[in-house]
């Protein structure tokens, strides 16, 4: 079933500057007033939840609206509550002359590239695994392009990178044994963390992939630029069994916009969205027509939720 408006786990994301987060509060918003109880979570450093509801959302739950809920990952306080959480996982695992010195260490790898995206996948995990029994909707607005590939890709790169390490602490329990407890099984606190994550990213992964509950969609513009970089995306995708099925195509001229400026804008319009047509016949397209004014308030984020809406459920099952 590709229909995205069945699914309860939500990932949106698409090229900066084509009107993913509006897209995402829509949609957010339409499911929230069909009576469904709607989690939205932005995952993009540039946070505009907030801007769009007209209020502060902060890195816990806050309340947006009747049955509609709203988080702001706040990507410093994440990976400070992450490295925090390493710290004391190592707790009583090393002694107490190196404490220092291995929390020297990890202070010094939270600052390396992809630590914060770490941390925020730990987030999002958390949240699919805690909040996905007690919300019937949850939707992720992604980062950019690059920064979703990236993110969603990680729960199959991670689950590599603990396996090997998994493996290597199997190999070292084992010598330890043969040479110093007689053959004995040692009981490893290291082994038993690894092994724990190893479960948690398991179990997410499983429900990333489970297309009767999660769905993907991309949202673009009729512009060569997008048009590129939704397609590329998709292919990346695909090779982590991650599939887009459904496209949202916004910002399209209506019909009765007229005028020689727009009536040529639109000329070169009908060859993008041709583009679009062939590029992605394997992906549902949800066209949205380009408002005559900013989605600046809930009126007008309504309005663009009953037409996500509607054509959402014009989607044949």
């Amino acid at each position: 079933m590709n229909q995205l408006i069945n699914k309860s786990i939500i990932f949106v994301g698409g090229k900066g500057g084509v009107g993913k987060s509006t897209s995402s509060a829509a949609l957010a918003l339409a499911f929230s007033k069909s009576g469904e109880k709607t989690l939205i979570v932005s995952t993009d450093p540039a946070h505009n939840l907030g801007d769009i509801f007209h209020q502060k959302v902060g890195n816990e739950q806050t309340k947006l609206s009747e049955n509609l809920w709203g988080i702001e990952i706040n990507p410093v306080q994440e990976s400070k509550r992450y490295i925090d959480s390493v710290k004391e996982n190592l707790k009583g695992l090393v002694k107490s002359e190196m404490v220092a010195e291995v929390h020297r260490q990890i202070d010094m790898a939270s600052a390396s590239p992809g630590a914060d995206e770490a941390a925020l996948f730990d987030r999002i995990v958390s949240i699919i695994l805690e909040e996905k029994g007690k919300f019937d909707k949850i939707i992720f607005d992604t980062a950019p392009t690059g920064h979703t590939i990236r993110l969603l890709s990680l729960p199959e790169l991670m689950g590599v990178w603990i396996d090997g390490l998994i493996e290597r602490r199997k190999k070292i329990n084992n010598n330890y044994s043969q040479l110093l407890n007689d053959g004995e099984p040692v009981e490893d606190p290291i082994y038993e963390v690894l092994q724990k994550r190893k479960d948690k990213f398991a179990a997410v992964r499983e429900i990333i992939l489970d297309g009767s509950m999660t769905g993907f969609t991309f949202v673009l513009i009729p512009e060569r630029l997008p048009i590129l970089e939704t397609e590329k995306a998709i292919k990346q995708l695909d090779t982590y069994h991650l599939h887009i099925r459904t496209l949202i195509v916004n910002k399209v001229l209506p019909d009765y916009a007229d005028g020689a400026f727009l009536a040529k804008r639109r000329n070169q319009e009908q060859d993008y969205l041709q583009q679009i047509d062939d590029t992605f016949k394997k992906q549902t397209l949800i066209k949205v027509p380009l408002f005559e004014e900013d989605v600046s308030d809930q009126e007008k984020l309504a309005v663009f939720a009953s037409h996500l809406k509607r054509a959402l459920e014009e989607v044949p099952s």
